[in-house]
This record gives structure tokens, sequence and C-alpha cells, in this order.
């Protein structure tokens, strides 16, 4: 394992991250005190509590995993697409390193950030409701095993893309979309029983309510279901970005 290439890609992703440090504080910030006007108020006056918990809290960590996952997917996909734009990613096809340290240096890095950003979201949310954590390692572990598999996922998505407007396609109509049904601002027990089912099919589900049973000890789905279902989501992705690497698909191109 060549640990330097790895950590001089990863320190040269994170250098990028730190250069707008001011907008990535700033931004969740008020993106999350946004929501929680907008839910905590708006609609917890309307809805005192589920399943027990006062609704401003119930939402916490659902705010949480669609920031990490939006960023984990924007900072992976464009850290990679940048180097095939200007054409550098042929310096590291050509240097003396594999894919998978390749992969670990990006995806380290893009995790790394999502991470910050959640913990930011996290912190900033105690400043709105009384947050009790049950589980706290079992939160830092659902935490970093979604910042990881959806840096996998913006990898391949940076790989994938032509442009810069692809780069935002899947984030915003297929990810963002998935988070909002997929119980992240209300149980699924609320919906009518078919519904219920059909959003057993949404993988979100499963990271939400595993996440959600670190805070409050409650969840729609199984905990066990819920580590099975980012196992498999990781384990996809990491097959899929070697299959990528070995075939050359839209690298060598």
């Amino acid at each position: 394992m060549n640990w330097a290439a790895i950590r001089s890609i990863y320190l040269y992703e994170m250098s990028r991250f730190f250069r707008t440090l001011l907008q990535s504080f700033v931004s969740p910030v008020i993106s999350t005190s946004l929501y929680f006007v907008v839910f905590g108020a708006a609609i917890g006056s309307r809805i005192d509590q589920v399943e027990g918990v006062s609704y401003g809290a119930f939402i916490v960590p659902g705010l949480v995993m669609l920031t990490v996952m939006t960023q984990a997917i924007s900072n992976a996909s464009f850290g990679i697409y940048f180097p095939k734009f200007i054409g550098t990613i042929y310096e590291l096809l050509s240097a003396p390193i594999n894919f998978l340290e390749i992969v670990i240096g990006y995806v380290g890095a893009a995790a790394t950030k999502a991470l910050f950003i959640g913990i930011i979201i996290l912190i900033t949310s105690f400043f709105f409701v009384d947050i009790t954590i049950q589980h706290p390692l079992a939160m830092v572990a659902f935490l970093v095993l979604t910042c990881i598999s959806f840096a996998l996922l913006g990898f391949i998505i940076g790989i994938w893309a032509k442009n810069f407007e692809q780069l935002q396609l899947v984030p915003l109509l297929i990810v963002t979309p998935l988070v909002f049904l997929g119980g992240s601002f209300y149980s699924i027990s609320m919906l009518p029983p078919f519904w219920q089912g059909v959003s057993m099919f949404n993988p979100v589900v499963y990271l939400v309510s595993g996440f959600r049973w670190a805070f409050f000890g409650l969840s729609d789905v199984p905990v066990l279901a819920s580590l099975g279902a980012i196992a498999l989501f990781t384990g996809i992705c990491v097959g899929v970005i070697g299959l990528i690497f070995k075939t050359g698909w839209r690298i060598r191109e």
C-alpha cells in the first residue's frame, strides 16, 4: 500500500475544503436553522410528538443524514471529476499507485468533509432542541459508514459525469427525493399500510432508521437490517469502482 500517494491525494482534497471553510461552516448552519424554523416551528406546532419524541428532536437525525449524504456525494464526485476535466487524471493513472489507493485518497477526503459538516449540523441542532443520544458509539458508526458509502457513490457519479450539470443530476433528482421520502421528517409507521410497504424499497429508510435508533432507541426497521443495507450498498459501490478501473470506462476516454 502506497501510503505516501494516499496522503498526498487526501491532503490535496482537504486543502481545497479548508480554502472555503467559512462557506462550509455558514451554509450548513443557515440551512439547518431554516429547516428547524420551517419543520420544527411550523409543522412542530401541529405535531407535538412522534412515538414519544418531540417533533423538533425527531427530525434531527433526518437533517444530519440529508446533509451528510448530499455533501459526501458532491465532494467525492467533484473531487474525481475535476482531474478528468483538466486532464490530470492521466498523471494518476500513470503513477505507480493502484486504483484502491486512488479511491482511498479521494473517498477518504470526501467522507471526512461530510463527517465534519454532519457534526456541525448536529452541534447546531442542540441550540434548537434538547437531544439525548442513547447510543453514541452506534451513532458515530452509522454516521461514518454513511459518509463512506455515499462518498463511494459520489466517486462513481464523478467518473460517470461528462459535464458539471450531470454532477448534480443524481443528488438533486434521485438522492434528495429518496431522503425526503425515506422517513427523514416522519415515521413511516404514520403512513397507510400500502405506502409503508413501498417505503421498504427505499434504501434511505434503513439508513435513517438505524441512525435515529442511535439517538432515541426507536426505529422503523430492525437495526441489523440497517447495518446490512449499509454493508450491501458499500460492497456494491466498491465492486462497481473496481470494475470501472479494470475496464477504464469513462476514465481513459
